[in-house]
């Protein structure tokens, strides 16, 4: 059994319900620890500030201040930790922002306890989490304007964006193809120059599209 501290989490929601809810199935995990909750998004950046949690578990429709607004307020304020949107919605635009503002994934309502909690830990791994019913949506709405295509990229680009979509870190695809950290960088900032993307998040998705 590990002895590591569990990931803390933010539960962000304006159902008293649904947070407790998921606070009730996250209690049985011995390695997820909910640190706190907030009723809107103006709650949850002070807690962020307060807390810094691993993840925060974020709501989409909230009023005042919905999810993808809370989540580019807190990128803004310089959070770096997982933020998974939560929510009913399954807009092409709301996909679309929340990608582009920097969400490490996007969830429906409609899934299996069992599944968000492995979601979670896919997302706290660095992996891209989204449900399957919207990987279609997302990669049609983040293809890239400019019209890029793989042939665009270096073999050597192409080796580390299939590896970024497989959730590696930078000092682990360093590690495997025998380069150090710093020209992983190189090539990560060289290919979405390429592609037209702002984020590793949205070269996952384009990968996921268009490398296979």
């Amino acid at each position: 059994m590990s002895l590591a501290s569990p990931h803390t989490l933010l539960l962000v929601d304006d159902h008293p319900m649904m947070r407790r809810g998921i606070r009730q199935l996250i209690e049985l995990e011995s390695d997820l620890l909910v640190v706190g909750e907030a009723n809107n998004g103006e709650e949850a950046t002070v807690l962020v500030a307060q807390l810094n949690p691993d993840l925060v578990l974020l709501d989409n429709n909230m009023p005042q201040l919905n999810g993808v607004e809370t989540l580019k307020r807190l990128r803004d304020q310089g959070y770096a930790g997982k933020i998974l949107l939560f929510t009913v919605s399954d807009a092409e635009n709301d996909v679309r922002d929340a990608m582009r503002f920097g969400a490490d994934g996007y969830l429906l309502k409609d899934m299996e306890p069992e599944h968000l909690i492995t979601r979670l830990r896919e997302a706290l791994q660095g992996n891209l989490v989204v449900s399957p019913a919207l990987t279609t949506v997302l990669a049609q709405a983040l293809r890239s304007p400019q019209g890029a295509s793989s042939l665009d990229l270096t073999e050597r680009e192409r080796q580390v964006l299939k590896m970024i979509a497989g959730g590696l870190s930078n000092k682990m695809v360093g590690n495997k193809l025998g380069i150090t950290e710093g020209t992983v960088k190189v090539h990560v900032k060289n290919l979405l120059h390429k592609l037209g993307l702002r984020s590793r998040v949205e070269a996952a998705v384009w990968a996921m599209e268009n490398l296979h």
